[in-house]
């Protein structure tokens, strides 16, 4: 398999799990004492390093560093924003529009021909 599709896939499925462990128990132990999440959170964050280090390694094989965190962040913003609307049931709101287009200009900006 290509290395940047590869890449991409495991940053994807990190960043479901990240976005759950930073996120989820918001949701689910907002009556429990932070400790509990934490470690909880820290549970589920063992499996997005599982995939988000080996991503990373791939990655940097193919790509220099910034156009690697770029993506990582347009892949964070694409799961987060999912995830906030349908798993915690937050508004939608013109400003992840916004937020969206500043990462497309950071894409462009990272990936853009140097020659």
């Amino acid at each position: 398999m290509n290395r940047i599709v590869m890449t991409i896939l495991l940053l994807c499925c990190s960043n479901i799990f990240m976005t759950f462990a930073w996120y989820g128990h918001l949701r689910n132990l907002s009556h429990r004492t932070w400790i509990v999440a934490a470690l909880a959170s820290w549970g589920i964050a063992l499996f997005e390093y599982l995939l988000q280090v080996p991503a990373n390694r791939i990655g940097h094989e193919v790509m220099p560093l910034g156009q690697l965190k770029i993506l990582q962040e347009v892949i964070t913003l694409s799961v987060f924003v999912p995830f906030s609307i349908f798993y915690m049931r937050e508004k939608i709101s013109l400003d992840y529009l916004w937020a969206g287009f500043c990462l497309l200009g950071a894409v462009f900006f990272v990936f853009r021909s140097k020659g």
